[in-house]
């Protein structure tokens, strides 16, 4: 039995199973992918699809697409598993793909599921097949192709990723799933609120079989009432899916607020209150991508040059998130919101490009001076626009000005009172002295000159 072999009676497989889309037509999501015009459904349409690897998370149609590929080719098609294959059965299928192109002229796909079980040495053994033509690869992945699949195999394929369900797209498939009554669960009279659908199409994690699972389980455990009608209460939704609800909108008031709440406790230095709200973030399905930007900017914002390893820390959090994604991203995430937390806070960064950007806007950009230019202009004397080379002097620094005369002077830097940019008030304090001593020095011989 393979992969797609199903039970003798399908009323025993799982609703995700008995509901899986049978058409590109009744795909849902993944339109990146599958549009009218895109690449890989014209591919698929005109039984021409070349080797391909398909990438992502669980629930988000790999295998419904691969299933969709068998109805649409006339090749054979074979399906295995990367975590029972064994070389042998990669030799086996390609002798036997050999066979069949040589003496019926049919070409065979191999289907490949979990392809990034398999070791070097497998991928090296499948490699020659996939080369030579002899059978189109299909494989099927949850993780990063990049890391998992060897150079050689990775240029042999072409790589599409799919992504994570939508809620909206997961409410299609749990209504069809009610309405159904040869595959679904049309026939038990189901009864669902409208705020337990909602719950299980934003709390499954934009996986489909995870949805369907569920909403199956609260089903089956709700007993039908006189008239025959199974009343599925949210309670039963949310022990199947054993996630709590939650009072969060991802695209309301309460998504607004608990991203503001958790900037303010990281800038109000509250590392408990900060995890708090990251918490309830994570346990409400926020996209982490959503939170790590946020991070990343009060890592600039709040804290900036009074610790700018606050900064790495939360880009390395970004990195963490797509690199191994949820829930094991929950934790850099939360490293991230306590080193942003507790450490000592500046806006001076804020302060200074805010300052700097507001004349520049009433100024209308001033000029470059001459000595900063990037090369002399026509009519102006060398050595009065002479650009002074700083490592040439002691130091590796000479007072000479670098804004036009109309804003000489400004100081959009402001340096806070934390120690480390305390450091640097000193720094520029001995520079700016420089800069206005060699200022009133040139004026008196100037003057002197009149």
């Amino acid at each position: 039995m393979d992969l797609f072999d199903q039970a003798t009676n399908g009323a025993q497989m799982p609703l995700a199973a008995r509901m899986r889309p049978q058409s590109l037509e009744q795909m849902v999501g993944q339109q990146h992918l599958l549009s009218a015009n895109s690449l890989l459904r014209r591919a698929i349409e005109a039984d021409n699809l070349p080797s391909v690897i398909l990438q992502g998370p669980a629930g988000s149609g790999k295998t419904t697409l691969a299933r969709i590929i068998a109805g649409h080719t006339r090749r054979h098609f074979v399906a295995l598993s990367g975590v029972s294959a064994t070389v042998s059965d990669f030799r086996e299928t390609g002798e036997q793909a050999r066979q069949r192109l040589k003496l019926h002229d049919r070409g065979t796909i191999v289907f490949l599921d979990e392809v990034h079980r398999l070791s070097r040495t497998q991928q090296d053994a499948l490699l020659p097949f996939v080369e030579e033509g002899l059978f189109t690869l299909v494989g099927s992945t949850t993780e990063n192709p990049y890391y998992t699949l060897t150079t050689p195999l990775q240029s042999r394929c072409q790589i599409f990723v799919l992504k994570p369900l939508s809620p909206e797209d997961i409410e299609v498939l749990l209504r069809r799933a009610l309405s159904d009554e040869q595959r679904g669960l049309g026939k038990l009279a189901v009864e669902l609120p409208e705020q337990a659908l909602q719950h299980l199409a934003e709390n499954a994690g934009g996986d489909a079989r995870v949805a369907l699972n569920a909403l199956e389980m609260a089903t089956l455990v709700t007993k039908p009432d006189d008239s025959g009608t199974r009343r599925v209460s949210l309670a039963a939704v949310e022990d199947a899916l054993q996630q709590p609800v939650l009072k969060y909108d991802r695209a309301g008031d309460e998504h607004y607020d608990t991203i503001s709440a958790f900037i303010k406790s990281i800038r109000g230095s509250d590392p408990d209150a900060a995890i708090y709200w990251l918490a309830k973030m994570l346990e409400a399905g926020e996209d982490p991508r959503f939170i790590v930007r946020r991070l990343i900017i009060a890592a600039a914002e709040d804290i900036g040059l009074a610790d700018p390893t606050g900064l790495r820390v939360a880009i390395a959090a970004a990195d963490a998130v797509e690199y191994v994604g949820m829930p094991e991203a929950q934790i850099p995430l939360a490293m991230a919101t306590i080193h942003l937390a507790v450490a000592p806070k500046s806006n001076s960064a804020y302060e200074a490009i805010s300052a700097a950007r507001k004349d520049a806007r009433a100024e209308g950009g001033a000029t470059v001076p001459g000595h900063l230019a990037g090369g002399a202009r026509p009519g102006e004397d060398k050595q009065d626009n002479e650009y002074l080379y700083p490592h040439d002097y002691p130091h590796h620094w000479v007072a000479q000005s670098y804004l036009s005369a109309n804003l000489a002077n400004r100081c959009y830097y402001q340096p806070k009172d934390n120690p480390r940019e305390q450091r640097i008030t000193k720094f520029l304090q001995i520079l700016r002295s420089s800069r206005a001593a060699d200022q009133t020095t040139a004026k008196d011989d100037k003057d002197g000159d009149a």
